[in-house]
């Protein structure tokens, strides 16, 4: 009897998780196969089209009122540059709440975790208001530019990264950066010849959500970005093919969004493990 129930668990656990991959990749195959479908729209839309044509493709790099392909290189440009300064911002106050003792050092720990306790959407106004009149002062950072989204991403996830990295630094042994100082390191040679070479791990992974995150922001880059040049793929999607004619370009939306979305699901399975090895080790003190 105990053993009927036991194969009786298992199958029902089998079904339960066949059941919310099914729910979990519809979705995904629908648009896939749709972007391949020349007469797709919401209303003939199929799982398997009838036919199978590249004309969805070829129209993404032939319309000059979407420039598709610039849109992509925009949001790799801001993600990479965005991510790559937000990890190292976040390392370096890391290894400074992790390895150093200071004056005010609980106090810093408190008010990061304070901060992100707060949704972003409080200060959507204060950031629009703000970087509208720095564009009177220094264009170059200001509203509309690329230079000044990064910056108003710089400030979202510093003290989130800071948090995770800390964490991973913390299983690194105090020995270490003792005896660096000793053998007359500085603290900056002791960050990037030691505990920063040794929590490698930890930084990739949060350099690849960071840069995952940023690359599917929507609702800052739409607010600050006005130049349709200047857009990112979240922002030229939503603007032009589905806000003008949704029906008519459903075709451009699945076409972009699979051509969007591939790298990023390609790097997840190739970073899969490392990603949720780097999480874990962070998690607990060793």
């Amino acid at each position: 009897m105990e053993t009927y129930d036991t194969k009786l668990k298992i199958v029902l656990r089998h079904l339960v998780a066949l059941i919310f991959c099914i729910f979990a990749l519809y979705p995904i195959l629908f648009v896939v196969t749709n972007s391949f479908s020349e007469t797709a729209n919401l209303y003939n839309a199929k799982l398997i089209p009838d036919e199978i044509s590249f004309q969805n493709f070829i129209d993404l790099n032939d319309n000059p009122l979407a420039p598709f392909y610039s849109w992509l290189l925009n949001t790799y440009k801001i993600s990479f540059v965005a991510a790559f300064f937000n990890v190292l911002l976040g390392t370096m106050a890391a290894f400074a709440f992790s390895k150093l003792k200071f004056k005010g050092r609980r106090i810093g720990l408190l008010t990061l975790i304070l901060i992100q306790m707060f949704p972003a959407f409080l200060a959507f106004v204060a950031l629009y208001l703000l970087f509208f009149q720095v564009s009177d002062i220094i264009p170059i950072i200001g509203l509309g530019t690329h230079a000044g989204l990064i910056l108003v991403y710089l400030g979202g996830s510093i003290g989130f990264n800071a948090w995770l990295i800390k964490g991973y630094m913390d299983t690194i042994p105090d020995s270490l950066s003792e005896s660096a100082k000793i053998d007359g390191a500085t603290e900056f040679q002791t960050f990037y010849r030691i505990i920063a070479p040794l929590a490698r791990p930890s930084i990739i992974v949060i350099f690849i959500i960071t840069f995952i995150g940023f690359y599917a922001e929507f609702i800052l880059a739409s607010l600050f970005l006005r130049d349709p040049e200047m857009w990112t793929v979240a922002v030229g999607v939503n603007t032009l093919f589905i806000q003008t004619n949704y029906d008519a370009n459903w075709g451009a939306i699945a076409s972009s969004s699979v051509i969007a979305a591939a790298p990023i699901a390609i790097t997840f399975l190739i970073f899969q493990d490392k990603i949720t090895g780097g999480l874990i080790t962070g998690s607990v003190k060793g």
